[in-house]
């Protein structure tokens, strides 16, 4: 897989690991804001991704779902 050219495909990228990421580690390698990755994620979704959230509010992982 090459090299993500923008942070929405580090985003993408990162939301596919089997380990998927949290808020804030989406937030480090962006350096954005909580709201601004959450509004990312949301993007994500209208786009067609299905984003699933496991875990309590305090440790969400989020993840793409297979076959988005």
């Amino acid at each position: 897989m090459p090299t993500p050219r923008t942070k929405v495909e580090t985003v993408r990228k990162l939301l596919s690991r089997p380990a998927g990421a949290t808020i804030a580690q989406l937030q480090k390698v962006t350096a954005w804001q909580p709201h601004s990755v959450r509004a990312a994620l949301t993007r994500l979704r209208q786009k067609g991704d299905a984003i699933e959230r496991r875990g309590d509010a305090g440790s969400s992982t989020y993840h793409i779902v297979d076959g988005s």
